[in-house]
């Protein structure tokens, strides 16, 4: 299953777009707006695959120098608990750490709250509303 950074606008990324609305809009009745996904652009966009079918992604957003944040994780239901998110998470984590950042933080659903406690991540403050279901922020240091 290899994973790679993606280019914003290309063929995969269309696929990471599919994927992102199957797990995390769709359900909610939520779209993805036009300003939304051109904010994108600057971000570090990561995906698995198989041959050429993505499997999950994920992206990473500059809050500051030091700081990076995790967004739109999301793995196919089928394969969700088989690893490609933790495989996904190792990845991003890489990167970042590689790119200098010392923190990753994320809004984290409530029902993945334990997902990214396994992986290192602690819940760092109350529990907020966001497109209109529970999350908390997470955050790891990076070594």
């Amino acid at each position: 299953m290899p994973i790679r950074q993606i280019d914003h606008g290309s063929n995969e990324y269309r696929q990471m777009i599919a994927l992102r609305y199957e797990i995390l809009r769709k359900p909610l009745r939520l779209t993805f707006s036009k300003e939304e996904l051109e904010r994108e652009k600057n971000d570090i966009l990561i995906a698995a695959f198989d041959d050429h079918k993505i499997l999950g992604c994920c992206l990473l957003t500059q809050i500051d120098n030091q700081t990076v944040r995790l967004r739109q994780m999301a793995v196919l239901n089928k394969l969700q608990g088989m690893g490609v998110g933790a495989s996904l998470m190792n990845f991003a984590e890489n990167v970042a750490r590689d790119r200098g950042y010392k923190k990753l933080i994320m809004h984290a659903r409530e029902t993945a709250v334990g997902f990214y406690e396994k992986a290192g991540y602690k819940i760092s403050g109350d529990k907020f509303i966001e497109v209109n279901i529970p999350h908390y922020l997470m955050e790891k240091k990076l070594k």
